[in-house]
């Protein structure tokens, strides 16, 4: 009688790459501690110069995910009064991979009163072949503020998009302020047609919720002054913030057109 050797069943399982990455962040003394930074999988937190009370973070990719399959999240608390501001050093390129199941990306963020979170991550780029599931959800207390930007690059240069849905919740006070799906790519009815993308492969938005813009609220604005190729809208939201939804044909242009909603809506870059 003969017996598979003992590696032969691994080689039968596909691998997946299960991770979840967080940071803490709390105010003291008039600055901004980090208590916890635990990375994970690709996630490697590492600190940057604080710019006074607010801590700086820069997320590191240390190897390619997420592949079809695999599981990621990032998890970050910002305590009572605290100031954090998180960056990436690379895009996070989507990939195929063995498993025949999507990707999940889940990024969950919680804002105590007081605190501020400037969540401004490099864009998220849908190879051919991928399959990727992303969910961002975002719990505010009513004092809470935040700038988040979003942005997604629909297939690599000379390459069509993979399929990437993609949906932001946030709860400001216990309530749902904000609830968006999108879906993009191969099999999905009209992703690229004109009454979506129209033929553009770069899509962002820009989430700004501060007590400021509770009262008077804010009109609803066109960037139509920005001498790239891309469209922008600013609209007020059913509470105290703001969204711009912005579409490019490319990377470039996209960054661009954020670029000119932070002037317009007089917010530091970067």
């Amino acid at each position: 009688m003969t017996t598979a050797p003992p590696t032969a069943k691994a080689a039968q399982t596909p691998y997946t790459l299960n991770a979840t990455a967080r940071i803490t962040a709390e105010a003291a003394d008039g600055a901004t501690d980090l208590p916890l930074l635990h990375s994970d999988g690709p996630f490697s937190f590492r600190r940057l110069r604080p710019y006074g009370s607010q801590a700086h973070i820069c997320i590191l990719n240390t190897m390619s995910a997420p592949h079809n399959g695999d599981r990621l999240n990032t998890e970050v608390i910002v305590g009572p009064g605290a100031d954090l501001h998180v960056t990436s050093a690379a895009a996070t390129v989507a990939l195929p991979g063995p498993v025949p199941r999507h990707a999940a990306l889940g990024v969950n963020l919680r804002v105590a009163d007081h605190a501020r979170l400037r969540w401004l991550p490099e864009p998220v780029i849908s190879a051919a072949g991928s399959d990727l599931r992303q969910h961002i959800r975002i719990d505010l207390a009513p004092t809470a503020r935040l700038v988040l930007s979003e942005q997604q690059i629909l297939g690599r240069a000379h390459e069509p998009s993979g399929r990437l849905t993609s949906r932001i919740t946030v709860r400001h006070g216990g309530r749902t302020l904000l609830d968006q799906h999108s879906a993009y790519g191969p099999g999905l009815p009209g992703w690229d047609g004109p009454a979506v993308l129209a033929g553009n492969h770069a899509v962002g938005q820009l989430l700004v919720i501060d007590p400021a813009y509770r009262d008077p609220q804010p009109d609803t604005q066109i960037l139509d002054d920005i001498p790239v190729r891309a469209h922008g809208v600013i609209t007020p939201l059913a509470g105290p913030g703001v969204l711009l939804t912005a579409v490019a044909p490319d990377a470039g242009d996209l960054q661009r057109c954020l670029d000119a909603a932070f002037a317009h809506l007089g917010l530091p870059n970067g």
